[in-house]
């Protein structure tokens, strides 16, 4: 991969989007992750006013302090990048307090829960600022397995870095020297009171997700797979048909012109 070239080419689309469409601002969730903390830097280096936000909800101390120190290094690098610290956990508290223990899905929905209300949390800011959500999802999230909350992580304006696999994302951030606590860090979206990661959920770890996602590109049959590829295609199957309600338009019931005249 032409990493410098890949550099410029995301940051002059975020540039060009900015332009044609008159905005004034990019909003960016800050997790401590790799995905969010490449983002960042991207729209950190498009000079356009960017807001990291750092929006805990409950969460381990270790990523949110990941995503603070990442923060405080885009401020010091870049004089277009802004912060703002909000714990949400008591508005994510007293919203369980509110709808009582009512499913069986109850853990998964208040997961979700947690992504959409950080969302609303995004759009807030970017609407006093005539700013922009910016999207910090991955190829193999977003277009392989569906791995983000619909209406939550997935509720974005612009996505800069969905063409990227996760192992280029790696590539890149070792490029713009992002640091190594992040680079080193377990994947996790950090929904979850305990410690599990995004391998413990999906049932694969994203470099098999991307082997399989990149075979099926170059159009091999799933069938020509070996016994170990076939284990893999089988997770990631699985994930994408349940998911793809998510990458696909809502659908609308479209009414036949003899019924409307």
């Amino acid at each position: 991969m032409k990493k410098s070239e890949t550099v410029k080419f995301i940051v002059d689309w975020i540039k060009n989007y900015n332009e044609t469409n008159n905005i004034n601002g990019l909003v960016v969730g800050v997790s401590g992750g790799i995905d969010s903390a490449l983002t960042s830097t991207l729209c950190g280096l498009s000079g356009i006013k960017t807001l990291c936000l750092n929006m805990p909800i409950k969460q381990k101390e270790e990523q949110y302090l990941r995503a603070e120190k990442h923060i405080q290094w885009l401020k010091k690098k870049f004089v277009n990048v802004e912060s703002i610290d909000i714990d949400l956990t008591k508005v994510f508290n007293q919203f369980k307090l509110s709808i009582g223990n009512s499913s069986s899905m109850n853990e998964l929905a208040l997961a979700n829960t947690r992504s959409r209300i950080r969302m609303i949390t995004l759009y807030y800011y970017a609407t006093i600022n005539s700013s922009i959500v910016v999207g910090t999802g991955n190829k193999v999230e977003d277009f392989g397995v569906g791995f983000y909350t619909k209406y939550g992580d997935g509720g974005v304006d612009i996505s800069p870095i969905a063409d990227l696999m996760k192992s280029e994302v790696f590539e890149i951030s070792k490029e713009l020297n992002i640091n190594n606590e992040i680079l080193e860090a377990k994947p996790t979206d950090g929904l979850w009171d305990d410690d599990r990661s995004d391998e413990d959920q999906i049932g694969a770890t994203y470099n098999d997700l991307e082997k399989v996602m990149i075979s099926l590109e170059k159009g091999m049959n799933p069938d020509e797979f070996n016994a170990e590829m076939k284990e893999k295609y089988t997770i990631y199957l699985k994930h994408h048909l349940a998911n793809k309600h998510k990458m696909a338009g809502i659908p609308v019931c479209k009414i036949p012109n003899e019924l409307k005249s």
